[in-house]
């Protein structure tokens, strides 16, 4: 068998010949070329004349422990159809990568199972290539038709750097992938996510989960004012916790014994804000023998208390038949209790009445997207962070999005 004939078949890369192998300083390098006569532009078009041409190489799957270079005669072409000059595609690589598909797909498949420093001392290769390559592969796999069978979506924020960066997620709650990733947490942030779904499709929406943010309800009723709103269970208990907190705090110092003053001690103050945190059926002896002070000495502090429970069982007991009459009479409740941060939630849950309820009734929140926001941290710190937003949201896309990656020797 002939050398470029047996480097033909180990290859493997369909409409490319082996014209000649070489060994050099830097590796095998194997003179390739296209089989077809034509030229296509990356957009597509075939195109028979050329402007210009000059020799490339490409990096390719190491043999063994020897690198390999693809190395070819590539042409320049005037697209009529893009009306400028672009260079030629070619069928081992990606438009503009000095990689070839298989290295870059061997990358991207590394780098959903581990850190990139890891990937690129595995393949001799940079950081920086390794993050190029994830952002092309993404960008290849990632089609818009994952937005056509969205009907329940999920809406959240999470911080990438310090100083208040935000990145905006959306994610399918039927399938559990992000389908969207953008810089900011505002309405217009949102609301490009809604241009890109556009009007008919945005139509077919029929609920959206959120946290109490006023710029993601906005853009959605806005965008979808046929989509039911839901509001995050667990950011209504985090709000009615706070509330209950802010009792606590204008009366701790009540809590403190003489002796415990006069020693500077916070210790009764801590167990008795832990013991008001945890749920009522997580709670020691010593919690519940806590709370029956509190009931005696400081009534506020126990009925807010009694009001959180309550309104966590609103989510936990109460059937969705059900729950618009009981959140009704805590609000009622709540706001004849004269405790003023629970006043103040009352009127908060009172305007958010119908998003509450919307939420129980289709038995959706945002936990998935909270789930989600865990595997960005993990995602954030295998990479040792991420100075650009786009280079973190491929990475979010390559791992979260569903993305089937196939190694060279899956094909």
């Amino acid at each position: 068998m002939r050398v470029n004939t047996a480097f033909n078949r180990i290859l493997g890369i369909h409409g490319t010949v082996v014209d000649a192998v070489a060994f050099t300083d830097e590796g095998l390098v194997l003179t390739v070329r296209r089989r077809a006569r034509t030229h296509r532009c990356p957009c597509g078009r075939r195109i028979r004349g050329r402007y210009d041409t000059s020799t490339r190489r490409w990096r390719h799957l190491d043999f063994g422990t020897c690198r390999v270079q693809l190395e070819a005669v590539i042409c320049r072409l005037w697209c009529p159809r893009c009306r400028r000059v672009r260079t030629e595609d070619v069928p081992w690589a990606r438009p503009g990568a000095r990689f070839t598909r298989d290295f870059e797909d061997m990358i991207a498949w590394l780098a959903q199972r581990m850190d990139k420093t890891s990937v690129a001392r595995l393949l001799r290769t940079s950081w920086e290539s390794v993050d190029r390559a994830i952002t092309r592969v993404v960008a290849d796999h990632l089609d818009t038709a994952r937005l056509d069978a969205l009907y329940r979506i999920g809406v959240d924020e999470i911080s990438y750097r310090k100083g208040r960066k935000f990145l905006t997620v959306v994610a399918d709650h039927d399938t559990g992938h992000v389908v969207w990733v953008t810089p900011g947490k505002s309405q217009a942030s949102l609301a490009r996510f809604f241009d890109l779904l556009g009007a008919q499709r945005a139509a077919q929406l029929q609920a959206v989960t959120m946290d109490g943010s006023k710029a993601f309800r906005g853009a959605t009723a806005n965008a979808a004012p046929n989509a039911a709103i839901c509001l995050d269970p667990f950011h209504i208990i985090k709000w009615a916790s706070e509330a209950l907190d802010a009792v606590f705090r204008a009366e701790r110092f009540e809590f403190l014994t003489r002796a415990n003053l006069a020693a500077r001690s916070n210790a009764p103050w801590a167990t008795a804000r832990f013991a008001l945190r945890r749920a009522k059926e997580n709670l020691t002896p010593g919690d519940l023998a806590m709370l029956a002070a509190m009931r005696r000495e400081r009534v506020a502090v126990h009925r807010a208390w009694l009001l959180k429970e309550e309104l966590r069982d609103l989510f936990r007991t109460i059937t969705p038949a059900k729950a618009g009459a009981y959140l009704k009479r805590w609000i009622a409740r709540a706001r004849r209790c004269g405790i003023t941060p629970m006043v103040n939630l009352a009127k908060r849950l009172e305007t958010h009445t119908d998003r509450i309820l919307a939420g129980i009734e289709l038995g959706l929140s945002n936990s998935r997207l909270e789930g989600i926001n865990a595997k960005i941290r993990v995602i954030q710190r295998r990479g040792y962070g991420y100075h650009h937003p786009e280079a973190l949201a491929a990475s979010i896309y390559l791992c979260c999005g569903g993305l089937t990656i196939q190694l060279p020797t899956q094909r």
